[in-house]
């Protein structure tokens, strides 16, 4: 079975925040001071959602800099233990004999 793309927290923004607000990128990069060009590799996926950008967010929209961090952090694990999969598989845990 084929897995199922993750959602990149950009996605998020877009779907939450910037499409029923009807805030462009270009408002957006320029109201928070995230530059432009970070703000637009965020929102192609080619870059993660770093501390000095969940600040700004932050403060924008309104959920906390956790909240921004956390789907950053749950989107990286996914695709990195996905791409991992074969290799973590080879893995035997460690058994704990002391009794």
């Amino acid at each position: 079975m084929d897995k199922l793309k993750d959602i990149h927290p950009c996605k998020i923004s877009l779907e939450e925040f910037q499409i029923p607000m009807e805030i462009s990128a270009y408002r957006l990069a320029k109201e928070t001071l995230i530059p432009q060009t970070r703000f637009s590799e965020i929102i192609k996926g080619n870059r993660r959602i770093t501390v000095d950008t969940v600040l700004p967010l932050s403060k924008f929209f309104g959920p906390s800099p956790k909240y921004w961090l956390e789907l950053q952090d749950y989107y990286d694990l996914e695709e990195e233990q996905y791409q991992k999969s074969q290799e973590l598989d080879k893995i035997n845990p460690i058994r704990n004999t002391a009794a």
